[in-house]
């Protein structure tokens, strides 16, 4: 038995599939797309920067979309993309153009926060007018508000300030009384106690002696010094002078904090600084 043979139709050919053409209408779209979004983007640039721009911009393309109105024979793909492509070039020159002719011709300045002016004196002006600056003006913490450790690490400070090495803080538990070691700049090893009392909180002997019996066998002192925020009742100063520890009172820690007093290395101990002190009766 014979099957009936099955004729196959035949696409008219105007209705061909093309790959070329459908391949070429797909990326010339594309591209169109493409510039279309850059132009966009350009002109909003534009059109916040230069109103007027945006509107030439807008004329010239509905003047190229007339024009390639007009002069078309009919309806053609191919032809519409290269005119549109070329109305939009035009359109991006003449972006292009208007943003060159707002740059400006030299370099632009970069600006930053603005720096404090300093007034300088006219070269006309007598030095002798001219206030002097202190340059060695140091601000003087208030000792007695301290905390001890704050205290200790700030004539720690005082004497790196001044000149002295391989300064160490050094107090705590088991300090056998030095808080402070350090070099003086003449060579000699520094023993440093201090005291952050309240005014009416004298050091009495019993703290200079436990001082006194281990600075100078212990921790082998060239100078001994105690330094203090409040001051030193009389037996203290008496034991001290006789051992040659040089007490620092909050009044002679001022001059020193201040540069306008000696360091308490260079100083004498306390039985030649007397005539500095108080009378003894008011202690």
């Amino acid at each position: 038995m014979t099957s009936p043979e099955q004729r196959t139709r035949r696409l008219p050919v105007g209705r061909r599939f093309d790959l070329r053409a459908t391949a070429m209408f797909f990326g010339l779209t594309a591209l169109g797309l493409g510039l279309v979004g850059l132009v966009v983007r350009m002109a909003f640039d534009v059109a916040e920067r230069r109103p007027a721009w945006a509107v030439l911009l807008l004329l010239g393309m509905a003047v190229a979309l007339l024009i390639g109105r007009r002069g078309r024979s009919g309806f053609s793909t191919a032809r519409l993309a290269r005119r549109t492509t070329h109305a939009l070039e035009q359109a991006t020159a003449t972006a292009l153009d208007a943003l060159d002719a707002e740059r400006p011709a030299g370099p632009v300045p970069v600006t930053g926060p603005e720096l404090p002016t300093v007034a300088v004196p006219a070269a006309d002006v007598p030095a002798a007018d001219v206030p002097a600056v202190d340059v060695t003006a140091v601000e003087v913490p208030d000792h007695a508000a301290l905390s001890p450790d704050e205290f200790e690490r700030a004539i720690a400070d005082l004497c790196i300030r001044d000149g002295c090495a391989e300064v160490e803080v050094v107090g705590g538990a088991g300090d056998l009384g030095a808080d402070v070691l350090a070099v003086a700049p003449d060579g000699r090893r520094l023993v440093i106690q201090c005291k952050r009392y309240c005014e009416d909180n004298k050091v009495g002997s019993e703290e200079l002696q436990r001082f006194g019996g281990t600075c100078f066998t212990v921790h082998e002192a060239d100078v001994a010094i105690l330094v203090t925020s409040s001051d030193f009742t009389a037996p203290a100063v008496d034991y001290a002078e006789q051992c040659g520890i040089v007490c620092v009172d909050q009044h002679r820690l001022r001059a020193w904090s201040e540069g306008v007093g000696p360091e308490p290395w260079a100083a004498e101990p306390c039985a030649e600084q007397e005539r500095g002190l108080p009378d003894r009766a008011s202690w």
